[in-house]
């Protein structure tokens, strides 16, 4: 997760990078074209005099090395005798009085503001023995809890006593990523600060350096005018510009005087190593490899223009706050919304982290960590969506057990009410004096359509057309009700299809509560004489057709279907029907089927198809032909409604 974070915190900067306002720091590089002009790294001490005097000629307003020198310097005249051992006695003698190399790099030192480096060690070297000899660090209230070094690495005692001030120059790089340098670390004891801390508390000519704890756990550092905000663990944030050429001048330009010496007056002016055979170069959360010099003077610029970053430990509990606002949102969300909108509800609130994040950057220098806070808003946007999902799962196999179980009791439905209704072709298989075939097709698995059909007495014959309104387990339930009712109605009007009528609609309407109506046409037929008794509520005439007529409907006043609230009388009307001729009763499912566009099948089809048949047609080829034409039609569109056929002929 620090990683993660880390890497979090480089985007930030990747992405807005310090603009680099002023220019208070050049460097001073022994670059590439330096070494080819003036030899190879280490140069004499003489050579370097000669480098800090020609900057100190600009007056700078200090000179802080990033180098160190702990050894002697093996070109001074002394130690040229041990290098040439033959040399006469008393050329060895004199160059044995001479001043070494080390004191007049001192000498130039002492005539300009120096701040040397020293460098901290995990263990103890025993060159340096001694304590470094720091400014004053006066600490107030709890000290912060700086990294500590057991020992460390300096410049030989005449260089170092030369100095006016002492930095640290070791830096933190876990994945050789420079983010933090240590603004103040103890070394041995003493509390060093920063070289680039060091170098302009020189500048500034302040005697010291103060530590004060702020609000957030954070600590100040202040010399001067500046207030530097530091870490607890005394590290600072490093807040990147790009790398610019601008900063940097080659030594071996200044030693020529071929550069602007306005590149140094008044400067804070680093020498620093960047040939590329020396190695020492980091890289940056901008994704660049700088020389390790360059991280002072980007330091030296964040103080000049108050440009920090910093993470203070009230950090870490807004970004659990954000985290609990956003799984609060998911948790309320994802259970009650579809996917889609979940999905959009995260990739919003992950945004809105991400906003907040750059807006804290952006605004206060705050780093926010939002890559953790994001990471586990997913994994509650996993968790619930698991949750609701394995929830949705449970639901539908229940709802699958229930449509399985509602199949199965309305394929029993489906039985039962096929099972009410009678067979023709099996209950007047011994009629002689007319034949009749009927067919229902319910457009769900149960419907309102029904007929009958019965003997009145040895040679009356009932029958019943009727379409409930209304589709589905109500209207086959009412449906059961009014087939009952209507034969009890007929057989005690003695078969007086009026009559019949009148009577099933008062008992209807006494136990209809969900007001419910049918439609019904029933007749009553002696086939001996053809003679015809009917009555119409509210229900499609019938179709009839003579040997060698016409199709034509049956006439007769229609009266209102049975179940409406008011109270109406049913007339019965009579008919004769000859010999041969046939009777076809047909629900409005015929006539108001559609199609896949949603147009009617309609009555002047349905008129074509009956046209087309003889006056010879058995009752079953007239089921069969309207059937077989309305299923044309639909062809595979769902059916609309319930389809049913009663056809009958005179022998």
């Amino acid at each position: 997760m620090r990683s993660l974070r880390e890497n979090g915190f480089d985007a930030y900067q990747r992405m807005f990078p310090r603009e680099r306002k002023s220019a208070p720091a050049t460097i001073v590089e022994i670059d590439e074209p330096s070494l080819a002009a003036l030899g190879q790294w280490p140069w004499p001490r003489t050579q370097m005099a000669q480098l800090v005097e020609r900057i100190a000629a600009h007056e700078p307003a200090a000179i802080g090395f990033d180098l160190l020198f702990p050894e002697s310097d093996r070109f001074s005249p002394a130690a040229v005798t041990h290098l040439v051992p033959d040399l006469p006695t008393d050329l060895a003698a004199r160059l044995q009085a001479v001043p070494g190399n080390d004191a007049r790099l001192a000498h130039a030192m002492r005539a300009a503001r120096v701040v040397v480096a020293v460098a901290g060690l995990e263990a103890p070297d025993a060159r340096f023995t001694t304590p470094p000899a720091s400014a004053p660090v006066l600490v107030r209230g709890a000290p912060p809890s700086v990294t500590q070094f057991a020992g460390h690495l300096a410049n030989v005692p005449v260089i170092d006593r030369a100095a006016e001030g002492r930095g640290l120059i070791s830096a933190e790089a876990g994945d050789r990523i420079v983010r933090r340098v240590p603004l103040l670390a103890s070394v041995e004891g003493v509390l060093v600060p920063a070289l680039s801390l060091e170098l302009w508390r020189v500048a500034s000519g302040a005697p010291g350096l103060s530590v004060s704890k702020t609000a957030g756990g954070l600590y100040r550092v202040s010399f001067a005018d500046a207030h530097v905000p530091m870490q607890p663990d005394g590290s600072v944030w490093l807040r990147y510009s790009r790398h610019d050429p601008g900063r940097f001048v080659s030594a071996a330009n200044v030693l020529a005087g071929q550069f602007d010496p306005e590149m140094l007056r008044g400067r804070l002016v680093l020498l620093g190593v960047t040939g590329l055979g020396l190695l020492d170069y980091k890289v940056t959360p901008l994704g660049e490899q700088v020389p390790g010099v360059e991280l002072h003077a980007q330091l030296i610029e964040q103080v000049f223009d108050g440009a920090y970053l910093v993470r203070p430990a009230w950090a870490l509990w807004l970004e659990l706050g954000l985290l609990a606002l956003g799984a609060s949102v998911l948790i309320v969300l994802v259970p009650s919304v579809r996917v889609r909108v979940s999905v959009a509800a995260l990739f919003g609130l992950l945004f809105l982290l991400i906003a907040a994040g750059i807006g804290a950057f952006l605004g206060d220098g705050l780093l926010l960590d939002v890559v953790w806070p994001s990471f586990a808003l997913a994994a509650v946007f996993a968790v619930l969506l698991a949750g609701a999902l394995s929830e949705a799962d449970r639901q539908r196999r229940q709802l699958r057990e229930a449509a399985a179980r509602s199949a199965g009791e309305l394929q029993a439905a489906r039985r039962i009410q096929m099972g009410l209704l009678p067979d023709p072709a099996l209950l007047f298989r011994r009629e002689r004096d007319f034949a009749l075939r009927a067919l229902v097709e319910p457009a769900f698995s149960v419907g309102g359509d029904f007929y009958d059909c019965f003997k009145l007495d040895d040679e009356r014959l009932f029958i019943v057309v009727a379409d409930v309104s209304g589709k589905g387990m109500a209207a086959a339930l009412f449906m059961a009700l009014c087939k009952a009712t209507i034969k009890a109605a007929a057989i005690s009007a003695g078969g007086n299809p009026g009559v019949a009528l009148q009577r099933a609609a008062s008992e209807i309407e006494r136990d209809n509560p969900e007001t419910f109506f049918v439609t019904v046409f029933a007749a009553a037929l002696d086939p001996r004489t053809g003679r015809l008794e009917y009555c119409n509520a509210g229900h499609e005439p019938p179709f009839r057709r003579a040997p060698g007529g016409r199709l034509e409907r049956l006439p007769g006043a229609e009266r209102p279907p049975i179940g409406v609230p008011e109270k109406f009388p049913f007339m019965t009307h009579t008919a004769q029907l000859a010999r041969g001729e046939w009777l076809c009763a047909i629900t409005d499912g015929v006539t108001e089927a559609m199609d896949a566009s949603g147009a009617l099948y309609g009555l002047q089809r349905l008129e074509e198809v009956l046209g087309s048949l003889g006056s010879d047609v058995l009752p079953q080829e007239i089921t069969a032909a309207v059937r077989n034409d309305v299923k044309r039609f639909v062809a595979d569109a769902s059916a609309s409604d319930d389809l049913t056929l009663l056809a009958l002929r005179l022998s």
